[in-house]
């Protein structure tokens, strides 16, 4: 059975905007009015690294905590890292704390051209949410205290 209308699949209503660039799609979901998840997937390259930071703050007067999700990102050159950089800028710039979650493709790329760790990086988007709200992390105690 095929039909002439093509439906949009149902998205849940925190993902209020998409965007597809060369090669990349983003997708921004509130969780607050001031909080923000941009998700990337895809690949960034020089094509479209400047969308990405473009992408990430369009709303940035609205924005004071921001986490990019790159866990989907398949493909990430040296203007990925570029784009990082320009948005630690910008985001220092407009007292917007932000926090990233990375793919193996952009870990790849951060041991070389981030060796010290300097962008704020985390294993999840629990855990940089945690971060941008300024929650301590929750560590696991191995050794008990002693008093």
């Amino acid at each position: 059975m095929s039909s002439t209308t093509h439906e949009q699949p149902v998205m849940p209503e925190s993902f209020i905007e998409r965007a597809e660039s060369h090669m990349a799609h983003f997708a921004t979901r509130w969780l607050q009015p001031n909080i923000v998840v941009i998700t990337a997937h895809g690949e960034i390259d020089a094509a479209n690294a400047h969308e990405l930071v473009d992408y990430a703050l369009r709303h940035g007067d609205r924005v004071h905590r921001l986490v990019l999700d790159m866990s989907g990102v398949d493909f990430f050159g040296t203007s990925g890292f570029s784009a990082l950089h320009t948005l630690n800028v910008r985001c220092a710039g407009e007292a917007i704390t932000w926090a990233s979650v990375p793919s193996a493709a952009v870990t790849r790329l951060l041991r070389i051209c981030d060796p010290d760790s300097t962008l704020p990086f985390y294993s999840g988007v629990d855990t940089a949410l945690s971060a941008v709200q300024g929650e301590p992390p929750r560590l696991l105690q191995l050794v008990p205290q002693t008093r």
